[in-house]
């Protein structure tokens, strides 16, 4: 068995889901140490339902953000474990491509000339 004073903010936990609330999924670890982790923290956007990440009685890797120790009781985050993909997605530049938006207006004053141009082929 695990206490409370075991545990250090910024470490890597594996813990139990062992309950889900509108607010937030909690977290056993055994019988004297229990987390939750809030909604804010399952993902960097937006959380309509709480079931679309966890489940109950899935195992689950978390980083401990905060400790009250006289609940004995951890803050936990499922997001700070995962890379924000947006930071590390690059800009892909196709050759050929125009640099600038494309509407349906410049289309249409184009497609003239490509069924000039498919014609020829």
């Amino acid at each position: 068995m695990s206490k409370i004073e075991d545990y250090k903010i910024g470490m890597t936990v594996y813990g139990r889901i062992s309950g889900i609330k509108p607010y937030g999924a909690f977290v056993a670890f055994d019988d004297n140490v229990t987390g939750l982790i809030h909604i804010s923290e399952l993902s960097n956007g937006f959380v309509r339902d709480i079931g679309h990440f966890v489940k109950v009685n899935d195992h689950v890797m978390l980083k401990v953000i905060d400790i009250d120790y006289e609940h004995a009781q951890l803050r936990l985050s499922f997001k700070a474990l995962s890379q924000n993909r947006r930071k590390y997605l690059k800009r892909v530049k196709f050759p050929g491509m125009p640099e600038n938006r494309i509407g349906f207006k410049s289309v249409a004053e184009a497609l003239p000339k490509w069924r000039k141009e498919i014609k020829n082929d």
